[in-house]
């Protein structure tokens, strides 16, 4: 079995064919919601069939963004097109908003003005059965979405599978109150599970907005990710004086870090510059998807030991010093 790690290209491909799987999924359940729903007028399967709906654009919106943001720099963006992904993640939790808002709207006027609808016990045993197909379909497509997304570093599919993994949970609920109906004949479970489903999917719609925001706005990555940077820069502590300033952030699947590198008067251009080429394919050997800026700058201290800025980090963490390379 091949687990040797993919290329940028491949990488892309995997992305798009995954989000193309998506697409299509969410066409299917939409559909057969929308027939199931409005035949038997149940609120909670139509609202669920509205939020499949609102999946469905959120998954092209993903398809189209991982797409673009798979293009190489042009003049007009010369750092890429990753924060595309960025977008697509932000419009995905507004479109989420909307499909709460409107599920509330239609549970709320069956509860308090219309009428409520006589579910027949057979039309309601397909309402059970689609809700069924649709959790388990979701899962699958979810789960899918969710491995490539960590692998491709994607926000776009990653949001796009915290949306099909919240409908598995809604679809579950509605599932779960037409069975009580045809248990008890109480119709008013319909809109009270609806209701259920519009407060679990405005919560995944503010954490959507709060992760795709951050990276818009350039945030740094998670400290687990600048501290793992940082002992891959001092793995090689003997060779140079030290290093400051490292800055990181992400824009959608790509990743920036950048820092400056000090190293001893002696060391040569071309020694430097071979350091620090060491260092970038150290970095991206771990991070794939990294793009690495390192500023070399000459030590003016006249010391003789170098490396003492690592020496100090290691001192004063509880992180294993490297071995003298």
């Amino acid at each position: 079995m091949n687990t040797a790690p993919l290329d940028k290209q491949s990488l892309d491909q995997l992305k798009e064919k995954t989000a193309r799987l998506s697409v299509l999924s969410n066409t299917c359940l939409v559909l057969m919601k929308f027939v199931v729903g409005f035949s038997i007028g149940s609120v909670s399967i139509i609202s669920e069939a509205i939020h499949s709906a609102m999946d469905l654009i959120a998954a092209v919106i993903a398809f189209f963004s991982v797409r673009k943001s798979a293009e190489p720099p042009d003049a007009a963006h010369l750092f890429g097109h990753g924060k595309f992904e960025d977008i697509s993640g932000l419009i995905e939790a507004l479109l989420i908003f909307v499909a709460a808002i409107l599920i509330i709207r239609e549970a709320l006027l069956k509860l308090l003005g219309e009428p409520t609808e006589h579910f027949t016990p057979e039309l309601l045993i397909y309402g059970i059965a689609i809700m069924g197909i649709s959790a388990l379909v979701n899962w699958y497509v979810s789960q899918r979405l969710m491995k490539v997304a960590k692998q491709t570093e994607s926000i776009a599919l990653e949001s796009d599978a915290w949306h099909l993994r919240t409908d598995v949970y809604t679809s579950v609920g509605v599932m779960v109150g037409l069975i009580l109906i045809k248990l008890t004949g109480i119709a008013i479970f319909d809109p009270l599970f609806a209701l259920g489903v519009a407060v679990v999917i405005m919560k995944a719609a503010y954490d959507l907005t709060v992760r795709s925001f951050a990276d818009l706005i350039d945030h740094s990555l998670p400290r687990e990710d600048n501290k793992h940077i940082e002992e891959i820069i001092c793995e090689h502590a003997s060779i140079y004086a030290g290093f400051h300033d490292l800055k990181t952030r992400r824009s959608g699947p790509e990743i920036f870090i950048e820092f400056h590198l000090v190293m001893p008067g002696e060391i040569t251009v071309v020694e430097s510059h071979d350091l620090a080429d060491h260092l970038e394919s150290d970095l991206i050997l771990e991070y794939p998807r990294a793009n690495v800026t390192i500023h070399i700058e000459p030590c003016n201290k006249g010391c003789t030991r170098c490396g003492s800025f690592c020496t100090y980090y290691y001192k004063h963490t509880d992180l294993p010093a490297p071995a003298k390379k």
